[in-house]
């Protein structure tokens, strides 16, 4: 049995190191209650960008550059030491992360925002950056488009780890190369919440015969910086839930064994056993016996972005 803990917790909304100081005390928690794999939502560091639900796209142009510029500033960049503190704790405590960015570019403008999620390693390393192939409505005037060169399932003490970014979990594409390379822990960090979602994540588990966490983003409008622009206007109700979370663990069979965590934050810590996914296949395995290569196949463009050169 393997020890898991999804965080549904507020980042300190806009502010990278803050966050980053939270969220390393949290794996401390966690890791003190045994868990292995440490699962952090959708753009945990230092923000998923809520208000692009309620601004208008022109007429909240100001307000929108302003917010803008505060996440770009507060974003993620992996080739800096900024995210030293967490690979730390988690070589100190010997477990695997797996956490949501707003990714900053460092190959080109360095302008560009990516939603990203990375896996680190028990020995403090980064193993994988899967960037989101397909921002959602608005989200793309924040969020460049990723590649498919880190849509990676990768080996750790835990067992066969990868991850789709909320709604990319309704390409059938993206799951499906995630299934052929031998899942057993499809992580599903998001904004989405509710019945309706829960529901697309216990089809996953199914469809895929692995375990799906699906670790929700929740903030309240307390947790927004006390200096927050317009706050007023834009989330008039001070107890107001903005988003309500909703993690959960799912199993191979689609059965909810923890969570949902809802309109609450803390730890959601499940025991799990990952040979569970080979009961579920032996009657259903769409990348195995159930698939039939000889009328379908599927081809990935693994290769990663290239910056625009002049010389071409």
């Amino acid at each position: 049995m393997i020890r898991l803990a999804i965080v549904q917790e507020p980042p300190v909304f806009l502010d990278r190191d803050k966050t980053i100081e939270r969220a390393v005390q949290l794996v401390q928690d966690a890791a003190n209650q045994g868990a292995r794999l440490i699962v952090f939502s959708e753009a945990f560091i230092p923000g998923y960008p809520a208000w692009i639900w309620r601004l208008k796209p022109g007429g909240d142009w100001g307000l929108s550059e302003q917010l803008h510029g505060r996440l770009l500033g507060n974003a993620v960049q992996l080739g800096s030491d900024q995210l030293r503190p967490l690979l730390e704790v988690a070589k100190e405590m010997q477990v695997t992360i797996v956490c949501g960015i707003d990714e900053r570019d460092e190959d080109t403008s360095r302008a560009t925002l990516y939603n990203s999620v990375i896996t680190i390693s028990p020995q403090g390393t980064v193993q994988n950056c899967h960037r989101k192939l397909m921002p959602t409505n608005p989200e793309r005037m924040v969020w460049g488009f990723g590649d498919a060169s880190g849509m990676k399932v990768i080996d750790t003490p835990v067992g066969r780890v990868g991850s789709l970014v909320c709604w990319e979990n309704y390409m059938p594409l993206a799951r499906y190369a995630l299934f052929a390379q031998g899942i057993d822990i499809y992580i599903a960090p998001t904004y989405d919440s509710g019945d309706r979602w829960i529901r697309t994540l216990q089809h996953i588990a199914r469809e895929g015969g692995c375990w799906v966490l699906g670790a929700g983003n929740v903030l309240r409008t307390s947790d927004l910086p006390a200096d927050f622009p317009e706050v007023e206007r834009l989330y008039p109700d001070k107890e107001e839930w903005i988003n309500s979370g909703d993690s959960v663990v799912i199993s191979p069979a689609g059965e909810i064994v923890a969570g949902p965590l809802r309109k609450e934050t803390g730890l959601l810590i499940a025991d799990i056993n990952v040979s569970d996914v080979n009961a579920a296949r032996r009657s259903l395995d769409i990348v195995g016996h159930y698939a039939r290569p000889d009328i379908f196949s599927l081809q990935v463009n693994t290769r990663p972005q290239r910056p625009v050169s002049f010389n071409e």
